[in-house]
């Protein structure tokens, strides 16, 4: 087979560049290895600026239609006796525009409608069950059962997750990170009215809840590592407890999970590539970048790097200028952006790590002040949506630790607008030229 691009894994990062390159008319075959939808949970939580890139390419409504809207994450702190001890908001609404809220979708069905939109495009070719199990310079080599298959193509992208075969191709090594905690996670019935997100913790306890369209939900509940042996061996029962301690509305629903085998453990690590670029080869999502996974970052980090780099491959094909050098753009865009949601949701991770009291009273005392001084709500929401980048500075630090009053003032629309990502911040090739 001959393709312009050939992208080696079909998840949602692999699809949404495939996707767009099949709009802008380039030829594009993607490789993906499992032969039917994946049991495992995979990120579900879309953040704004997915949202937007997908209302680009017209699946906003379908995706908006086929979602749970989440406005509002509400975050409980909880005493020793489990009564509510502080309760605080972050809002999507601080958001001017329209891409103003997440949207909670199963993976799969999300896939499917990328696919589907894709699967009308004749120079879009999809090999389902195909594992690519090595890249060189001109040709990917993969396997289908028994068949072998050389794809020749200009452009080789790696969207395979954590163990990138083109990565390795490309001789990129990372060094990862791994945390003391591992999660457990598994979606069950919720209660109709139960619509918005919440975050649930103790000094030495958490629990996520997203909930998902059919009222489902999906959660995350936080364990040490190396407990998990050790808590399968306990009844069901058990697991439903940990569950209503912490949301007695969940009383009643959670019951109705009755297997352990249903419930997986997600075991979280952090790594940055050192490069996305190599030649004619570039990597995206997992591949690049393993986040910690708090507010579904590694699923919007692979949707935000196929719509740079997507944007760009069309670019170079339709302008002629296919130099592999016009490939650092792509990284010079998302390089800086990927660090930045990396260090915040690490830092995230270590305020729910550590099972002390006084952590849990800067945790919620930083949560508290976040949400009543209204440039640090924003910068939050700003941050986590992807719409913008933020960073805070020493004021805001001192806010965040009762050493300064909070801000009464707010911003206005326009001014929290100028903070959103430009189409010239996001694609300055346009702006600046190609090679």
């Amino acid at each position: 087979m001959k393709t312009d691009v050939f992208i080696s894994g079909g998840g949602v990062g692999g699809l949404t560049l495939a996707l767009k390159l099949a709009q802008r008319g380039v030829d594009v075959v993607i490789a993906e290895r499992l032969a039917s939808h994946t049991p495992a949970y995979k990120g579900e939580l879309l953040q704004p600026k997915s949202m937007q890139i997908f209302d680009g390419l017209g699946l906003f409504e379908e995706i908006k239609e086929r979602a749970n809207e989440i406005k509002v994450l509400d975050m409980l702190e909880l005493s020793s006796t489990l009564a509510v001890r502080d309760q605080s908001y972050l809002d999507y609404s601080v958001l001017p525009g329209k891409y103003n809220a997440a949207y909670m979708a199963h993976h799969e069905e999300l896939k499917s409608i990328i696919l589907g939109a894709a699967s009308h495009f004749s120079n879009f070719h999809y090999l389902r069950g195909t594992t690519c199990k090595k890249v060189t310079e001109d040709k990917a080599i993969l396997r289908k059962g028994k068949e072998q298959i050389e794809v020749q193509a200009d452009y080789f992208i790696g969207a395979e997750g954590r163990a990138s075969i083109t990565r390795k191709a490309m001789g990129i090594e990372i060094k990862q990170s791994a945390y003391n905690h591992h999660f457990l996670t598994v979606t069950f019935p919720r209660p109709e009215n139960f619509r918005d997100g919440q975050i649930i913790s103790t000094y030495n306890r958490f629990l996520g809840l997203f909930p998902l369209p059919d009222n489902l939900v999906r959660s995350v509940y936080l364990i040490p590592e190396g407990d998990y042996q050790q808590l399968k061996e306990k009844p069901i029962s058990h697991f439903h407890k940990l569950y209503t301690d912490l949301a007695p509305s969940l009383d009643g629903y959670v019951q109705q999970l009755q297997d352990w085998k249903k419930i997986q453990l997600m075991i979280p690590v952090m790594f940055h590539a050192p490069a996305y670029i190599k030649g004619n080869k570039a990597i995206i999502g997992d591949a690049a970048h393993a986040v910690h996974p708090m507010a579904g970052e590694g699923m919007n980090m692979a949707i935000q790097d196929a719509d740079i780099l997507g944007e760009l491959l069309a670019d170079m094909m339709e302008s002629g200028n296919r130099q592999p050098e016009n490939l650092l753009w792509y990284e010079k865009v998302r390089y800086k952006r990927a660090e930045h949601v990396l260090q915040l949701s690490h830092l995230s991770a270590l305020a729910y790590s550590f099972p002390f009291r006084t952590v849990s009273y800067l945790r919620k005392k930083t949560v508290e002040r976040m949400e009543e001084d209204p440039i640090l709500h924003f910068k939050q929401m700003l941050n986590v949506s992807g719409l913008g980048m933020w960073k805070e500075n020493v004021r805001d630090r001192f806010i965040q630790g009762g050493f300064m009053p909070v801000r009464s003032r707010d911003l206005t629309s326009d001014t929290k607008e100028l903070k959103y990502f430009t189409r010239e911040e996001d694609y300055p090739w346009k702006v600046e030229g190609l090679v």
